[in-house]
């Protein structure tokens, strides 16, 4: 929790502000809004089987989930989705349509609210990188022990999907 204000350093304490306690500025007045971490993830289907990579680090470390990470204070999460698959798989790929946005507040670890996308491959080629140590096409029935609550959901609803060979082909 924040503990001094980023505008004056002056200690912060808890106040009724806008609704609710929120830690504000006996100084200079400063509220302070503690803002949710977002993460754009992609879901890519190529011949029925969907795309994961194994976390290698904690939190969850060790289980599996989209491509995904974190989206920057200046980044569109559309581009994020993307450079996140890119970093962590070497794959580039298009944004086909959003699938769904899930919040996961009160979770510890990860993301407060998630931003799932389809994509298709464009290029690259499939290597595990970044925060990912391996990846991996998994059917509806062969999907491995999955990370985080909104990956669960939106697995969980892919896998109700009907799946057709060759549904994502890539390039």
């Amino acid at each position: 929790m924040i503990k001094f204000c980023t505008q004056c350093g002056g200690a912060v304490e808890e106040r009724f502000a806008y609704g609710r306690l929120r830690p504000v500025c006996p100084t200079c007045g400063h509220v302070h809004f503690i803002d949710p971490k977002v993460a754009a993830a992609v879901i890519i289907e190529q011949a029925g089987k969907v795309l994961l990579t194994r976390r290698a680090n904690d939190p969850q470390k060790g289980l599996w989930v989209p491509p995904g990470g974190f989206v920057d204070y200046d980044e569109n999460p559309v581009h994020a989705a993307i450079r996140e698959c890119r970093e962590e798989t070497g794959l580039q790929v298009e944004i086909v349509e959003l699938l769904d946005v899930i919040s996961s507040v009160g979770q510890v670890g990860g993301a407060s609210i998630v931003i799932f996308y389809r994509a298709r491959i464009a290029g690259g080629a499939l290597a595990a990188n970044d925060d990912a140590d391996r990846v991996s096409w998994f059917g509806p029935d062969e999907l491995p022990e999955l990370a985080f609550e909104p990956t669960k959901v939106v697995l969980g609803r892919w896998k109700a999907e009907p799946h057709r060979p060759n549904a994502n082909p890539q390039g």
